[in-house]
């Protein structure tokens, strides 16, 4: 079975043949999958995916509104939790990024419709016959890292966007010869 080359550990083929590209459309599951990608940064996402389950569980399972009320003994409880990357900017990020995401749903009525909206609300379905076609950025994820520095989230720089989207399936990059390329 052709697959996308980078899926190669047992864990992200897993990740990649049930999750990766397909379309997302719920707003904790965005929020999650949002947090950890910032968490990813300087890392790799197999170190991240084999953490997820402690994040789930050390963050309230990325229920936003419990996370934007952690204060400083929550704090320091994550920063003692070998379960998640203990960087202290990091969980800074994930709760303010908590209250900006809340605001973004109050304004926006949910997270899924305002962020859809950096691709028209459909997915772009990209013909990448190689991995080293994919690119790191795009002007979509230029413009959703700005949109969302600007409302005060943080660690979503373009490549964590771009990272972010191909992983809710706003963006299809699985290569054309990947076997899950036309099922998403």
């Amino acid at each position: 079975m052709d697959r996308c080359e980078w899926a190669a550990s047992e864990l992200m083929i897993t990740y990649h043949d049930e999750e990766w590209g397909v379309p997302l459309h719920d707003d904790r599951m965005l929020f999650e999958f949002l947090i950890l990608e910032g968490a990813q940064a300087g890392l790799s996402w197999n170190t991240i995916l084999n953490k997820r389950q402690s994040y789930r569980a050390a963050f309230d399972n990325f229920d936003p509104v419990a996370v934007s009320n952690y204060g400083d003994f929550k704090v320091q409880s994550l920063l003692a939790d070998a379960g998640i990357v203990r960087n202290r900017l990091k969980i800074a990020a994930t709760i303010g990024n908590a209250n900006a995401f809340l605001k973004v749903v109050e304004e926006s009525g949910s997270f899924d419709r305002y962020i859809w909206g950096f691709v028209g609300g459909i997915t772009k379905n990209e013909k990448r016959k190689s991995m080293s076609e994919i690119p790191v950025t795009t002007a979509e994820s230029d413009a959703m890292s700005k949109e969302l520095k600007s409302r005060g989230f943080k660690f979503v720089g373009s490549t964590i966007c771009y990272a972010f989207m191909q992983a809710t399936g706003m963006v299809n990059d699985h290569k054309v010869g990947c076997f899950r390329h036309g099922q998403v």
